[in-house]
């Protein structure tokens, strides 16, 4: 065999033996040599608690149409916690929005049984959703309702005038039907609102008005003409009963309180 030949073959041979060498002293190694622990995860930071939501009857505006559009929560202990009528107590419920939230009711009518379940900026719809809560349930002889000054504002959006009646007659109806006299109001006047401007409310209070009336004298309401008594010449509520043209001031509720009472006297004498 030539000479280059025998070194090729030797080489090979030896490349061969050194790559086996190499191939058992790694494994070795592998299992002589524990591995290196894996590295840690980083730290996470603690997960932070959802934020609980605010008391309900307490809700911000933003909170309380996402979470409880009629407001619930806003009264739901409150009513809760009411006793049931005494024996003879003539109870009555006033149901409605910032005019009637704002009303002190102690004071117009001091010593009486009369519980205020006005929430402001509500409208009609939101109402009817509450109305079994804040009313039905606590047993009243008498319902004043106040409503739909923010339903002419469209302040949950665009209300069409019988969609508002019917929001009112429906209101009507479950207090009959649960033995509960039924005392509706006119709105108030408003020649325009300060928070939403150029709707001109005032012909379409007057027309709300007119319904109003008619269907208490349909269906054996009383009906009380807040209106007639406090509209200016422009159909809207003058400065000495008003600081922004919708919202009433002492002297405002000292001229509803006679009106208002009137209307319960007259509904508490109905059979």
């Amino acid at each position: 065999m030539p000479r280059f030949a025998l070194r090729h073959r030797f080489a090979l041979r030896l490349a061969l033996s050194l790559a086996v060498a190499f191939t058992v002293l790694a494994s070795a190694t592998a299992q002589s040599t524990p591995a290196a622990p894996a590295a840690a995860p980083a730290a996470q930071p603690a997960a932070q608690p959802a934020a609980a939501p605010h008391d309900p009857a307490h809700y911000t505006r933003e909170e309380q149409m996402k979470l409880d559009w009629p407001w619930l929560g806003r009264f739901k202990q409150a009513d809760a916690e009411l006793p049931v009528p005494a024996k003879g107590e003539d109870r009555v419920v006033f149901m409605g929005d910032s005019i009637t939230q704002g009303w002190h009711l102690d004071q117009s009518f001091p010593g009486k049984p009369y519980i205020n379940r006005g929430i402001s900026g509500q409208t009609t719809p939101q109402m009817v959703l509450r109305f079994h809560q804040d009313v039905v349930a606590l047993k009243p002889k008498v319902v004043i309702i106040l409503a739909a000054t923010n339903d002419v504002a469209q302040n949950t959006g665009p209300l069409s005038p019988e969609e508002t009646e019917n929001n009112i007659a429906a209101m009507a109806e479950v207090a009959t039907a649960n033995g509960i006299r039924v005392v509706l109001c006119s709105v108030l006047p408003a020649y325009d609102f300060p928070w939403r401007t150029g709707l001109t409310p005032a012909p379409k209070i007057v027309v709300l008005n007119d319904w109003l009336k008619a269907y208490a004298a349909a269906h054996h309401h009383i009906y009380v003409d807040y209106y007639a008594a406090m509209k200016d010449d422009r159909g809207g509520l003058p400065a000495t009963l008003s600081h922004d043209g919708v919202h009433p001031l002492p002297a405002g509720y000292a001229v509803m309180a006679p009106l208002a009472q009137a209307g319960i006297d007259a509904a508490l004498k109905i059979r």
